[in-house]
């Protein structure tokens, strides 16, 4: 299947977990991020996917085996196999100031031979992860993060995708974040091993790479300061052409429904949408949107000005509930 370029949205829970996975299984959590980003917009499913909760709120997912491919020419459907199963065995260790919670990353995953799909759960909880903007999230193109060979390169290009300031890793987080906790004793083999070869990987093919510097307490190296690093010349452009549509877009900001009755019974265009988006966005948030557009209806269209009648109700109204 023929990958798309864009810019995914992960969760910074799930770019800074702890685990370990090979190539194919990153290039499934990848997907698995895909998957999950129309959730975040109200927005539907290709027919040829579906998320299904179950009773216990677990997803049942079910893709073609093609989209886990890295392209029409990845043939190891026999890789995508033994990584569905690596899966199946594997933690996801989510670690945070008040938590330590291992889950399984998929379940019960089985492939339709004849139809070429795969379906598999995923437990609520990772489905939540995966969703989780709480501590923030990173963007990241897909195409290149589904191209890279090396998985430390994927995981750093995860930590520095539209990053700017510098940040400091200690070698002990680092390595606990990797999962190679005992791995690499000498400073300078995981440097030589991790840090550069995905530093080299991220300079070739990623917009997004980094300098370094090696930290000391006392004569020991503990600590790597990272400096983020924009390659333009690797940016894939018809993915910025593509965000900045998005940012001159209502639907990227509002409800769909919300955008229709705008316009249909209002008779707002795009323009004038996006001059009040604000406006609009706070009253998604704290009104009952809908209830309130619908009620108004009547009035405004009495009003010499129905758009501006309505721009100062909804001012009025929200202003009235923090007032409470």
């Amino acid at each position: 299947m023929k990958i798309s370029n864009k810019d995914v949205i992960q969760s910074y829970i799930v770019t800074t977990a702890r685990y370990d996975f090979n190539v194919y299984e990153k290039r499934i959590l990848y997907r698995l991020v895909e998957l999950c980003q129309p959730q975040l917009k109200g927005q539907k499913l290709n027919a040829k996917f579906s998320i299904n909760p179950d009773l216990w709120n677990n997803r049942d997912i079910k893709v073609p085996i093609s989209y886990l491919l890295n392209n029409d020419e990845d043939k190891h459907h026999s890789r995508i196999k033994n990584a569905l199963g690596r899966l199946n065995e594997k933690k996801f260790v989510y670690e945070d100031d008040k938590i330590w919670k291992p889950i399984r990353l998929i379940e019960m995953p089985e492939i339709n031979k004849y139809s070429e799909f795969v379906e598999f759960k995923i437990h609520h909880e990772i489905f939540e992860a995966i969703l989780n903007f709480s501590k923030g999230h990173r963007k990241f193109e897909l195409v290149t993060a589904m191209k890279f060979k090396s998985t430390y390169a994927m995981r750093f290009y995860e930590l520095f995708s539209e990053k700017k300031e510098p940040i400091i890793y200690s070698i002990e987080n680092l390595k606990i974040m990797f999962k190679i906790e005992h791995k690499y004793k000498k400073i300078n083999d995981f440097l030589r091993s991790v840090i550069e070869p995905a530093q080299k990987e991220l300079n070739e093919h990623s917009p997004y790479s980094f300098e370094f510097k090696a930290l000391k307490t006392g004569r020991k190296i503990t600590a790597i300061k990272f400096y983020p690093v924009y390659i333009p010349k690797n940016r894939d452009m018809s993915v910025e052409e593509n965000k900045l549509k998005k940012q001159t877009s209502p639907s990227w900001s509002l409800d769909k429904m919300t955008i229709d009755y705008l316009k249909q019974n209002y008779y707002f265009d795009s323009k004038e949408i996006n001059s009040n988006i604000d406006l609009f966005k706070l009253a998604e948030k704290e009104l009952d949107f809908m209830l309130f557009l619908s009620k108004m209806k009547r009035i405004c269209e009495e009003k010499n000005n129905p758009k501006g009648y309505l721009i100062n109700s909804i001012k009025k109204q929200l202003k009235g509930k923090r007032g409470k």
